[in-house]
């Protein structure tokens, strides 16, 4: 079916179900940023690919309600199909219920009450949170939610299937902590919560406290599962195909029993005592099968996770070295004659760009997988920040302007994500070099800064943009986001964005750092580094007792200093991109070629 066709006949069956409106998000029953293609629902349905956005649909309406990230991309995959794009993020877009309310009005008078006009949604792709607002706001209109899956009686033909791919064990000398040993941390966790049982849905969350890993979702080595961990076992709900006899064993060993992934609803139901669930997580669906007491808090599994451990800390470093290889033969090959040639005769394109970079990577040890699809942006297609290319769609590469190369992979030691915005060739506008020094300023600033203990994200994402405030840009993306470890290359609680986080950043956060400018149909610029929380001695000039913070760089990887106004940098800042750079050479030369390090070299000399 086409798109119209699809909301079409999804009408039909809000029409048969007494339905007003139909609200389709971008998620699955696990909370998941990225999916398994078999809940990929809202992409199915209006054929735009971005990660995140949610469909609304009236008798009447059809709208898309995405944040800037995806306002271009949107725009052109949204073309034609009768769904009208929501800009979330402009302050006059009302919110998702707000427009709801409003596109509904006609259909209230004095007489109706909120059982006559309904709302449905899908319980398993809401949190317990969303869903309680979501009837709190509508309850306020006199409107109805209904719990209801419509998509499933429609996608039928062609809907990938629930991945059944068998997990693995993830060896302690990756994790750096044995599963007892975490199991014992987070029961400790709930008995200060005075909780008999938790309910655990996040897949990462899952991944991490049984030491699992799988192949489930692209990019993001977990595992489609459920766990409900009690005070005196632990039980992991999973597919039975998904389970060999290594694994089976493993699983024995560490005490953990197995049931179908579909009995998580049943066993949850039959649970005494207080159960423990994180609101802004568990869907609604298993919420509903509680018959007992249930605390709802922020997991203990999120925070304690976050906190990275020695292991995994040096695990991290060994994987961003791997990347350093990788990525300095990817900027070599792309910089020969032999590419420059191709890239004149018009043969290659960015789809290319990101293969070869794969190819790259593919060689390096412990590499399995892409922590997420490279953002190859050539010119103006760097201006969306989430771009996609595919192989049937994307730019030619020609030896001149800017490319924002943003990539990521996963080893058995850690997950990488860096960007670097490169100029390919030709007379670099005034313009091109302001905005990438504004940009970078702002990185460097956020790179070197000291912080209190107590310090929050928020406190700090004005220090990345101070710069470009200055000259009147800004963006509109987060500056910096959390960092799983072999796990989520977006994870929480801490991230540095203008958002109120009450999370404070801690010893052993991993971030990423990653301003950037977008000029429409020109170019996009991001400086992307990933680094964590480390003590910073007290200096001299401190006048309190408070412990300072500071961060160690973990990404190796050189910057374009062809793209420097030099004029706008301050000697600090030279001097930080100087010692970075002969720390980038040092580590990094070693395990290279002779030509390939003294290109290095080339690109890592001091300014």
């Amino acid at each position: 079916m086409t798109v119209t066709e699809k909301i079409e006949a999804l009408r039909a069956l809000m029409a048969s179900e007494g339905l007003a409106a139909y609200i389709v998000p971008s998620n699955d029953p696990h909370a998941s940023e990225y999916m398994a293609a078999h809940w990929q629902e809202m992409q199915w349905l209006s054929g735009f690919s971005g990660e995140a956005g949610t469909v609304v649909v009236t008798m009447t309406e059809a709208k898309l309600f995405t944040d800037s990230r995806y306002y271009l991309q949107a725009e052109q995959q949204l073309a034609g199909t009768g769904i009208d794009l929501m800009r979330a993020d402009d302050i006059d877009c009302p919110s998702i219920n707000e427009w709801i309310v409003k596109a509904l009005a006609a259909q209230m008078d004095d007489e109706n009450n909120m059982d006559e006009v309904l709302v449905g949604v899908n319980p398993e792709m809401w949190s317990v949170n969303d869903y309680a607002a979501l009837e709190d706001e509508m309850a306020d209109d006199c409107l109805g939610v209904k719990s209801i899956d419509l998509i499933r009686p429609l996608w039928k033909e062609g809907r990938p299937s629930v991945p059944q791919d068998v997990f693995y064990e993830y060896e302690e000398k990756y994790a750096g902590e044995s599963v007892a040993s975490k199991l014992t941390t987070i029961r400790e966790h709930m008995a200060a919560k005075k909780a008999d049982s938790m309910v655990v849905s996040m897949l990462d969350e899952i991944a991490w406290l049984l030491n699992i890993r799988g192949k489930d979702v692209e990019c993001t080595p977990v595992v489609i599962a459920y766990v409900v961990l009690e005070m005196d076992k632990v039980t992991l709900f999973v597919a039975p195909e998904k389970v060999d006899a290594k694994t089976s064993a493993y699983l024995r060993r560490e005490g953990i029993e197995l049931r179908a992934y579909e009995e998580v609803f049943a066993y949850i139901s039959q649970l005494d005592g207080t159960i423990l669930y994180d609101g802004t997580k568990v869907n609604e669906a298993l919420y509903e099968a509680m018959r007992t007491d249930s605390i709802n808090a922020q997991s203990p599994i999120q925070v304690v996770k976050a906190h990275k451990n020695a292991v995994e800390i040096e695990g991290e470093r060994k994987a961003m070295l791997q990347d350093s290889i990788a990525l300095t033969q990817f900027f070599m090959w792309l910089e020969s004659d032999a590419t420059r040639q191709e890239m004149a005769a018009g043969k290659v394109t960015e789809w290319d760009l990101m293969e070869k970079l794969h190819s790259f990577r593919l060689l390096r040890e412990n590499f399995t997988d892409e922590s997420f699809g490279t953002i190859a942006g050539y010119k103006g297609n760097g201006a969306i920040v989430h771009y996609a290319a595919s192989k049937e769609n994307c730019a030619t590469v020609y030896p001149e302007g800017m490319l924002l190369l943003d990539s990521g992979a996963q080893y058995l030691d850690g997950t990488t994500d860096i960007t670097r915005t490169v100029w390919l060739g030709g007379e670099i506008p005034a313009q091109a070099k302001r905005d990438y020094t504004y940009v970078l300023k702002g990185h460097l600033a956020l790179s070197m800064v000291r912080f209190p203990r107590g310090t929050r994200g928020n406190q700090l994402d004005a220090l990345a943009k101070q710069y470009m405030w200055q000259a009147g840009i800004t963006f509109g993306h987060g500056t910096g986001h959390g960092m799983g470890h072999f796990l989520g290359d977006h994870e929480g609680p801490q991230n540095i964005r203008r958002d109120n986080n009450p999370t404070v950043l801690e010893v052993g956060h991993v971030c990423s750092n990653e301003p950037g400018i977008y000029r429409t149909g020109e170019w996009g610029i991001r400086t992307e580094n990933i680094f964590t929380v480390i003590p910073c001695p007290q200096t001299a000039e401190a006048t309190t007792e408070d412990e300072w913070l500071t961060w160690e760089t973990l990404t190796l990887c050189f910057y374009d200093t062809r793209l420097i106004d030099m004029s706008l940098m301050t000697e600090q800042e030279i001097r930080w991109i100087n010692d970075y750079h002969k720390r980038v050479y040092d580590l990094t030369a070693p395990l290279l070629t002779a030509d390939e390090a003294a290109w290095l070299a080339q690109k890592c000399k001091a300014l």
